[in-house]
């Protein structure tokens, strides 16, 4: 059975001198290798350096290990297979010490000063890692130095460690380490923390993040992104997946996106698109960018006159899963021309065979396509609306503007990171 004292960190292993059954110097340890595991990332084996080059003992021949204490149960350092380094394997100091790799409990980028090791099931396992100024004193070897003088200056120095089950690494390869937990809670991150992180990261590490999350949140999170960031990662996309991650946007957010891109790389995405998407999307960038027809979303909830609120409630299920804005419902004749509004509070709380028309307000607040942003802010304030829908020329209900979309182009800064709060 392995021996495996305490905790250890992997600061205070590297460089220590391994021995055999003897008692004899087979070499100095450089590295540990990692393997999933069903609960802990796993190590597989050791790497050490000696006379003959870079070797390596299976975790099985370890029979004790510790930060005094390295013995491979073994007779002669030539014993020691010779390592060659194959695809696939996960070194600790060369993967993951040093490297970037998002917290997802704190939904931030962090780097990896230090990491933890400890047993479990009898295999040494990586348990969390160290991310603050004292794993950086300890790989330094200041440590006991550094709260010599915290200790005078009457100070601690906190620790600072992240536990693995809420790390996930950035590397393509070294992402496999990470666990369930921190899958699942990257998923779960808000569009907004998850654009910060992309725009911490280098480029080359985005597709580890985008793999984690599906094409409705890796939407969201572009449109997140400031637009010269989000049209250097488009571009560094394949158009394919690009076009898939445009497609489960809303498409006034889609068309605003495509309309930052050069035309030939817009049309480009566009042509790989569904046909009526890209149509809707297409239609949107004729607007002009500071009008209602430029803010507006094509997608918004519409019901007949005629509807009872039992049928128009039915209606509403139907199709909101697929709608982004869902403050009111909109009441269209059969030339999609605008009869009145009912809110979703007021479907929710009127007996069920009310008639829709007997409900719906008819005194109507709306824009034209052409309406400028001061007109539309001014009767959203007004009248305290949460979105007020557009005309077209024929007078028939072409979208909405959402207060979102409209504080966003007088308080840019402000709104962008807060837009996602009303959906």
């Amino acid at each position: 059975m392995n021996v495996i004292i305490g905790e250890l960190f992997i600061s205070s292993l590297l460089g220590k001198n391994a021995i055999n059954d003897l008692g004899q110097d087979i070499g100095k340890l450089i590295d540990l290798v990692m393997v999933p595991g069903e609960t802990f990332p796993i190590v597989s084996h050791i790497i050490l350096k000696n006379r003959r080059g870079l070797c390596s003992a299976s975790w099985e021949q370890i029979s004790l290990f510790n930060r005094a204490v390295i013995s491979v149960s073994m007779e002669t350092a030539d014993s020691l297979p010779l390592h060659t380094d194959a695809d696939g394997e996960i070194f600790i100091k060369r993967d993951i010490l040093d490297k970037q790799i998002v917290d997802v409990d704190g939904a931030k980028v962090v780097r990896v000063n230090d990491v933890k090791l400890g047993r479990f099931n009898d295999l040494l396992c990586i348990f969390s890692v160290d991310i603050g100024f004292r794993g950086l004193l300890r790989r330094l070897g200041y440590e006991r130095f550094g709260d010599s003088i915290a200790g005078i200056l009457k100070q601690q120095i906190p620790d600072n460690e992240i536990s693995w089950q809420f790390v996930q690494p950035l590397e393509m390869h070294t992402s496999r380490l990470a666990l369930t937990v921190a899958r699942d809670q990257m998923k779960e991150l808000h569009p907004a923390d998850l654009a910060d992180i992309i725009e911490q990261i280098p480029v080359t590490n985005i597709q580890t993040v985008l793999n984690t999350i599906d094409s409705e949140t890796a939407g969201d999170t572009l449109y997140e992104l400031e637009p010269e960031f989000r049209t250097k990662l488009i571009e560094q996309l394949g158009s394919e997946q690009a076009s898939d991650i445009l497609e489960e946007m809303a498409p006034d957010e889609a068309a605003d996106v495509l309309a930052d891109l050069p035309e030939e790389k817009a049309q480009e995405l566009l042509g790989l698109m569904e046909a009526d998407e890209a149509e809707e999307i297409q239609e949107l960038m004729e607007h002009e960018e500071d009008s209602a027809g430029g803010f507006m979303n094509s997608e918004f909830l519409s019901i007949a006159g005629d509807m009872t609120i039992e049928d128009a409630l039915r209606q509403v299920r139907l199709v909101a899963p697929d709608i982004d804005t869902v403050y009111y419902a909109y009441v269209l004749d059969d030339e999609d021309r605008l009869e009145g509004v009912v809110s979703l509070k007021d479907l929710l709380v009127t007996p069920a065979n009310t008639v829709i028309s007997e409900l719906m307000e008819d005194n109507l607040k709306t824009v034209q396509v052409n309406s400028e942003p001061e007109e539309i802010y001014h009767l959203m304030t007004k009248y305290n609306l949460l979105a007020i829908p557009v005309l077209d020329e024929e007078g028939r209900m072409a979208g909405i503007v959402t207060v979102d979309d409209i504080l966003q182009h007088f308080l840019p800064h402000l709104v962008r990171r807060k837009r996602h709060m009303y959906h």
